[in-house]
C-alpha cells in the first residue's frame, strides 16, 4: 500500500532527525525521549538501547497494562500538524483484544483528556499519522497512551514524534516519510519519489519545484508499465482532522502532447467521491501552479489521480501542496456556518420562519409539573408546537421552513419531536427537503409510531446538488383524530451523522448509551444505581424514556427494590484539579408523590469527609430537568450523585447526559429560567 522503497528507507532517513533541533513537541527518540516523561502511575516506556525507538511489550507487562508518555507545555498559536511513526505488532491471529495506541490533548484548564486519534490495527512496518491540530491560545500537553491486548508478542512501538507548523495536507516531499501522502497500489502505474538523482524512469523527469535542482524531491507518475486503457495512479493525502475551507495549492508539471487525465478529488470517510479540479489547458513545459477552491468541515482525504489511456501517456509530477485558508483569488462566497440552522428556540426562532397560512407552530413553554411535559433543552424553555388540536381544518398542515442551505454538501440533520393525541401517528410529522431552484419537494423522513409524550431524537444525513432549505411539516388528516405536535433542539452539522471516524464521547461525557462510562459504585445490588431503557418498573414514577434519544439508556434507582431512607451512591473517575471554574451539567427525572432526595457532593483525593454541592427534594416535574452545578477545586477529587429513597415505592429517581465543561456556567444559563418565574439553583462554590 506504502511506497515499498520509500518505507524501507523511512528509518535510515528518519533516524538523522536526532541529530538536528526538533520543534517543540517533536523527539527522535536518539538518545533521550526529549521531555517527553512517562507517566510513574503506569508502565514505563522503555528507550531502545541503540536508540531509534520507545516501546513497552508483553516481556516485562501484562495484557490491559499500559504506559503513558506525557509532553511538557505545548501552545499551537498557529494551526499546526502533529506527525506520529509507530508501530503496533502482535501474535498470529485475530486477537479479541488488539493492542491499542491513543493519543491525547490535555489542555491546562481541563479536568479530562480529549481523544484526538487511536489505532489498534497490527503491521510488519512503520506507519504514519498526521493530526491537525488548529490554532488555539490554550497551552496544552500531549499524552500518548499504549495499551497492550493480547498475545506474548504484543509490542507498541514509537519511532518519531514531530509537531510543526502547517496543515497536514500540505507537502514539499522533501522528507523520506512523505507528510502522510502514500500510494493506492497498482500493479502496473503507481506514484512515486523523484528527484535527488534518482532515475527509474524512462521519462525525461523535471527538477523539483522547491529548490529548483535535481537534489530536490517531487512525486511523479509515469505511464511506461501501463498494459490496458484508463490505468489509475492515485496519491492519497492524511485525513483532514478538524473543519478547514480556503484555497488549495500546488504545483504540477507533465509531458507535452500526451494523452493523461489529471484530476483531484475528495474523499469522505463513507468512502463518497468529489471533484474539485481537473486539468484542462496543460499549459507551458514548467512547473504550473493550480488553485483549487477546497472545503472540508468533516474528515475528508484529498486524492490526486492521474488516468492514462495507454503506454504512451507520458508522466505527470507534483510538488509543493499548500493551503491557505484565505479563499482563492477568484472565490468571495463566505463560507456557510452549519450554526446558522440550529435553534433551541429558547429566544426566538433563529433563522426559521412559517408560510403565512393558519395558525402554523406556536413557540411555547410549560413549567414543570405533573401532567404535561416541558421543553427538550432544559425541561423549563421554550419548544415549538403545532397546535393541530384547535384547528378545525380537516388537511391542516403547518410548515416550518430552515434557511437555505448551500448544495452539494453532506448535512446531518438532529431534532427532537413529541407527539401527544393522534389515533394514527403515521405522517403526523414529515421533514422535507425543498430545492429552491426547481421548487421540488422531496420527503425525507417521516413519524412511524412511537411512544407518546415522550422527547424523541430524529437523525437524518442528506445532500443534495442544489440549494435546499429543510422544511418540518406537520399534518391533520381530520378534525376527529388532530392531537400535538411538539419540536425542539433542531442542530445542523456538517458530514454524515453516522461517520466511522467519528471518536468515542469524550471522558467529560456520558449518555450511559454503551455502558456506565467511567462512573462506579461501592456496590453492585438491587438497591444500587442501574442502568436502564423505557420506563421504569413501578407505574407513577420514573421516565417514560431516556434524555439522549428518548429510546436510549439512563441511570436511576429502583425505590421498590430499596426501603425508606436507603442510599444509592455513583462516582465519577478521579478528576485532575485544575485552576479555574468547571461546569457539571446534568439532567435528573424526580416524578413520584414519595420521591426521596438527589443529592451531588464534591470529594476531594485526601479528604474523609465530602462536600455538598447541589440538593433537590421531593417530586419536581414529570419531565427532564438540566442541573447546573459550577465549582472550582485545584486537588484531584471525584463527583458522587446519591440518590435517597422517599417514603414510598413510588420514587424512582433517575439521571441522564452528564458533562464536565471547562469554565463558567454562566455562558449555559437559560435566559427562560428567569421570565417563567422558576429558578434552576446555580451553586458557585469554591474549595
Amino acid at each position: 500500500m506504502l511506497f515499498r522503497g520509500v518505507l524501507l528507507a523511512v528509518q535510515a532517513a528518519l533516524q538523522l532527525a536526532g541529530a538536528l533541533d526538533l520543534p517543540a513537541g517533536s523527539c527522535a527518540f536518539e538518545e533521550s525521549t526529549c521531555g517527553f516523561d512517562s507517566v510513574f502511575e503506569f508502565l514505563p516506556w522503555i528507550l531502545n538501547e541503540e536508540g531509534h525507538y520507545i516501546y513497552v511489550d508483553t516481556s516485562f507487562a501484562k495484557q490491559g497494562e499500559k504506559a503513558v508518555l506525557l509532553s511538557s507545555d505545548l501552545q499551537a498559536e498557529e494551526w499546526s500538524c502533529l506527525r506520529l511513526v509507530y508501530q503496533i505488532t502482535t501474535s498470529s491471529g485475530s486477537p479479541s483484544e488488539p493492542s491499542r495506541l491513543n493519543l491525547y490533548v490535555r489542555f491546562d484548564d481541563e479536568s479530562f483528556d480529549r481523544l484526538l486519534w487511536s489505532a489498534k490495527e497490527p503491521s510488519d512496518s512503520w506507519l504514519i499519522a498526521s493530526l491537525d491540530l488548529p490554532n488555539s491560545s490554550k497551552k496544552f500537553k500531549i499524552l500518548i497512551e499504549g495499551v497492550l491486548g493480547h498475545g506474548n508478542t504484543a509490542s507498541i512501538a514509537l519511532f518519531e514524534i514531530k509537531m510543526t507548523t502547517g496543515y497536514c495536507i500540505e507537502c514539499d516531499f522533501e522528507e523520506n516519510h512523505l507528510c502522510g501522502f502514500v500510494n493506492h497500489w497498482n500493479p502496473n502505474v503507481n506514484w512515486f519519489v523523484g528527484g535527488g538523482n534518482m532515475r527509474n524512469s524512462h521519462s525525461i523527469l523535471p527538477q523539483d519545484h522547491t529548490f529548483r535542482s535535481e537534489l530536490g524531491h517531487y512525486m511523479y507518475v509515469d505511464s511506461v508499465y501501463v498494459k490496458h486503457y484508463q490505468e489509475v495512479a492515485q496519491l492519497i493525502s492524511p485525513m483532514t482532522m478538524a473543519p478547514m475551507s480556503g484555497c488549495l495549492l500546488f504545483y504540477y508539471q507533465l509531458q507535452q502532447g500526451n494523452d493523461n487525465i489529471f484530476s483531484v478529488y475528495t474523499r469522505d470517510a463513507a468512502g463518497l467521491y468529489e471533484e474539485i479540479w481537473k486539468m484542462g489547458n496543460p499549459g507551458n513545459a514548467d512547473w504550473n501552479l493550480a488553485e483549487v477552491e477546497f472545503s472540508a468541515p468533516y474528515p475528508m482525504e484529498v486524492i490526486f489521480e492521474v488516468a492514462f489511456n495507454g503506454p504512451k501517456g507520458g508522466y505527470v509530477a507534483l510538488d509543493d501542496i499548500s493551503f491557505s485558508p484565505v479563499p482563492c483569488q477568484n472565490q468571495t462566497e463566505r463560507p456557510f456556518n452549519a450554526v446558522e440552522a440550529s435553534c433551541n428556540f429558547e429566544e426566538d426562532l433563529c433563522n426559521f420562519y412559517q408560510d403565512k397560512e393558519g395558525p402554523g407552530w406556536t413557540r411555547v413553554k410549560v413549567k414543570p409539573n405533573m401532567y404535561r411535559a416541558g421543553d427538550h433543552t432544559s425541561g423549563l424553555g421554550y419548544f415549538l408546537m403545532a397546535n393541530t388540536k384547535f384547528t378545525s381544518q380537516p388537511g391542516y398542515i403547518g410548515r416550518l421552513y430552515g434557511p437555505s442551505l448551500p448544495g452539494n454538501l453532506q448535512y446531518c440533520l438532529r431534532f427532537y419531536y413529541a407527539i401527544y393525541g393522534f389515533l394514527k401517528m403515521s405522517d403526523t410529522l414529515a421533514v422535507y427537503i425543498f430545492e429552491e431552484n426547481h421548487m421540488v419537494q422531496d420527503k425525507i423522513w417521516s413519524v412511524l409510531e412511537s411512544p407518546r409524550g415522550v422527547w424523541m431524537q430524529a437523525e437524518i444525513t442528506f445532500k443534495k446538488p442544489m440549494p435546499t432549505k429543510v422544511v418540518f411539516m406537520s399534518l391533520c388528516k381530520s378534525f376527529w383524530d388532530c392531537g400535538l405536535v411538539a419540536l425542539d433542539d433542531i442542530t445542523m452539522e456538517l458530514g454524515s451523522c453516522w461517520s466511522p471516524e467519528k471518536l468515542p464521547t469524550p471522558p467529560g461525557e456520558c449518555t450511559f448509551e454503551q455502558d456506565e462510562c467511567a462512573f462506579t459504585q461501592e456496590r453492585r445490588n438491587r438497591s444500587s444505581w442501574h442502568r436502564r431503557r423505557g420506563e421504569t418498573p413501578t407505574s407513577y414514577t420514573g421516565p417514560k424514556g431516556d434524555h439522549t434519544t428518548g429510546v436510549g439508556y439512563y441511570m436511576y434507582i429502583e425505590a421498590s427494590h430499596m426501603v425508606y431512607g436507603q442510599k444509592a451512591r455513583l462516582s465519577s473517575r478521579p478528576l485532575r484539579g485544575v485552576t479555574g471554574k468547571h461546569c457539571l451539567t446534568f439532567f435528573y427525572h424526580m416524578y413520584g408523590a414519595g420521591t426521596g432526595l438527589l443529592n451531588v457532593y464534591l470529594k476531594k483525593e485526601g479528604d474523609s469527609e465530602e462536600s455538598l454541592l447541589w440538593r433537590r427534594r421531593g417530586e419536581q416535574s414529570i419531565s427532564w430537568l438540566r442541573g447546573l452545578i459550577e465549582y472550582t477545586c485545584e486537588r484531584r477529587h471525584q463527583i458522587i450523585f446519591e440518590a435517597i429513597r422517599g417514603v414510598s415505592i413510588r420514587s424512582d429517581i433517575a439521571i441522564d447526559d452528564v458533562k464536565f465543561q471547562a469554565g463558567s456556567c454562566a455562558e449555559m444559563e437559560d435566559i427562560t429560567q428567569q421570565s417563567s418565574g422558576y429558578s434552576e439553583d446555580l451553586n458557585e462554590i469554591e474549595y
